[in-house]
């Protein structure tokens, strides 16, 4: 009785003979279309890899140029900006100086108006002490002085 963990001599000849023949069929048709997709992968991935090498060399070279021009326009920025704060220092003094000078000017002016108005004033009260002396009669000396000093008496008693 045969056995079924051991094989007979033909099944054994026509299982390598099958074998044979489909590894000679996958040997001539089957290996290298494998190898030759293992190779357009290999390919495709080394492509890929320098590509995004070349990517990342490309966004390095891009950020960097990012980052000057940041760069540039923060140093315009602070620039403009010391600019508009210069300028606006040197309007501020000069309207000062024009407000300053115009104070200056307006304090002459009320000055001179109150000298004009205080020699006016001193001018009429001379006229008006002349005027009473002249009028007056006066007999003697005495009486000439004591009229100029109650004059001058009153002329103190006036309003300032």
């Amino acid at each position: 009785m045969p056995s079924l963990l051991t094989p007979d001599f033909g099944l054994l000849f026509w299982m390598l003979f099958s074998f044979l023949i489909v590894f000679g069929l996958l040997a001539k048709f089957g290996f290298p279309v494998i190898t030759r997709m293992v190779s357009e992968r290999q390919e495709h991935i080394s492509r890929s890899l320098k590509e995004a090498e070349e990517t990342g060399k490309k966004t390095l070279t891009i950020l960097e140029e990012t980052r000057r021009q940041q760069d540039e326009i923060l140093k315009q920025a602070v620039a403009d900006g010391e600019k508009i704060i210069r300028t606006a220092q040197q309007k501020a003094t000069e309207e000062t100086e024009k407000q300053l000078e115009a104070a200056r000017q307006q304090i002459a002016f009320l000055r001179e108006k109150a000298l004009h108005e205080i020699n006016a004033q001193v001018a009429i009260l001379s006229m008006d002490m002349a005027e009473k002396i002249l009028h007056r009669q006066l007999d003697d000396k005495a009486k000439e002085e004591a009229f100029i000093l109650q004059m001058l008496d009153e002329a103190e008693q006036l309003p300032k």
